[in-house]
């Protein structure tokens, strides 16, 4: 099969939407599918081997030049060409660029108006790209905030196209007014234009069904699925002390200072070893203000000296962090449909502690490795932790339970393998189109 997927780049930031996309790309291509993976934006960051094309459709200093001066929506293309150029957009990358929804209301809703909108020329360069190269049998979309693409994309060459689901509500609910209303219309317009959607859950699937207003017909879920490889248990993980761990955004959604309110009610108790409190993960320029004020609770309560944020870690950094902690916590208030760290931690053999809600119930019902508590309750998962803190045995268990779930279950090829169903069973739903190679 010849699959076109567009995946979104995210600047410096390993994104694990990027970290997904990439890691299906390889896994397509190992099984010996032709697949072009196209950034979009900006390069894509991740922590393997990058399969995507050095260019880049829809350059994001260009998309914001565009939105912001329209003197730019006339410059010449080969003019265009001196900050669409990849370098130059990575270059732009190292510094602070903010991604924060409340900012970038007028941008989105450019973009979801395709050609009508003020990046009227990125459209006319992907048209030429389009017309410039022979068409896949199936082209796939990042996420439901590029299905302004779907409609051009169809028109051109008349070949199916689905779009992943995989956690753009976040973003679309911290637009402001007018445009978050703009954009839910837009992207329900649009629907028509697309073949089959793809959540990554199941919790997603039913979810984004009723809030973008999609057929159930068109919907289909392709679980996460991760390589394995170097995600191994340490041979013996005993200590003195008992280490939470926290790896994912620093940022309010994801639950930071949930966790570190559980901590120091955790540190109140008088039947657990002692604990150290361990936190990587990216941060934005935007939630620096919530780190310092993550930290200055922690030096209040006194707990500072136990606590060490390690920042951004790259693949190896990241295993050598997931095998010195004894459970992973991230208590996202929001209602996350993936959870990429849960798999590398329960890959490590470390138990994993979890609201639940999202797609969390599924992950760890399924894995076996981790424990459900009650949502946006400290007290509930002071709870959850302390039973693993006190009783090691279970502890191992469960993280055993963890790395043979997520082996079985939610490995690369298994997600590769449900990608290709769902690419077939499009391609044979789509009126008049050829059974792909």
């Amino acid at each position: 099969m010849k699959i076109l997927s567009i995946t979104a780049g995210a600047g410096g930031m390993y994104c694990g939407s990027c970290l997904r996309d990439n890691t299906l790309a390889t896994e397509l291509i190992s099984l010996g599918h032709d697949v072009i993976l196209m950034p979009a934006y900006t390069p894509t960051l991740t922590d393997e081997s990058n399969v995507s094309q050095n260019k880049v459709l829809f350059g994001g200093i260009s998309v914001y030049l565009q939105q912001k001066l329209p003197f730019f929506r006339k410059t010449p293309w080969w003019l265009d060409r001196l900050w669409d150029s990849s370098w130059v957009i990575k270059a732009a990358t190292h510094f602070s660029v903010s991604t924060d929804p409340s900012q970038l209301g007028e941008l989105t809703t450019g973009m979801l108006e395709g050609e009508d909108g003020a990046q009227r020329k990125e459209f006319l360069k992907l048209l030429q790209w389009l017309e410039d190269h022979p068409a896949p049998d199936i082209i796939n979309l990042p996420n439901s905030l590029l299905i302004g693409l779907a409609r051009p994309i169809k028109e051109t060459w008349n070949r199916p196209v689905c779009c992943t689901l995989q956690g753009e509500d976040l973003f679309l609910d911290g637009l402001q007014k007018p445009y978050h209303d703009q954009a839910l219309d837009l992207i329900r317009q649009n629907i028509e234009w697309v073949d089959g959607f793809i959540a990554v859950s199941d919790y997603y699937a039913q979810y984004m069904s009723d809030y973008l207003h999609i057929p159930q017909e068109k919907m289909h879920v392709v679980p996460l699925g991760i390589h394995t490889d170097g995600f191994e248990p340490p041979p013996g993980r005993e200590a003195d002390h008992f280490t939470v761990g926290y790896l994912a955004r620093i940022a309010p959604e994801k639950g930071l200072h949930n966790l570190c309110k559980a901590y120091r009610l955790l540190r109140k108790r008088d039947d657990l070893p002692s604990l150290r409190l361990e936190v990587a993960g990216y941060m934005a320029s935007e939630h620096q203000d919530y780190m310092l004020g993550v930290e200055r609770q922690l030096r209040e309560w006194g707990l500072e000296e136990e606590f060490r944020y390690h920042g951004v870690l790259n693949r190896q950094e990241k295993i050598e962090f997931l095998q010195r902690v004894d459970v992973l916590s991230v208590p996202s208030p929001y209602k996350e449909p993936k959870g990429l760290y849960l798999f590398e931690a329960m890959a490590c053999g470390v138990p994993v502690v979890q609201p639940r809600h999202g797609a969390f119930p599924e992950i760890i019902e399924k894995t076996g490795g981790g424990i459900l508590v009650d949502a946006n309750d400290t007290e509930s998962l002071a709870e959850g932790i302390a039973s693993l803190a006190k009783d090691r045995t279970l502890a191992r268990r469960i993280g055993q339970q963890g790395a043979d779930g997520v082996r079985a279950h939610y490995e690369a090829r298994q997600m590769a393998q449900r990608a290709l169903e769902v690419y077939e069973t499009i391609c044979r739903r789509n009126v008049g189109e050829a059974t792909p190679e």
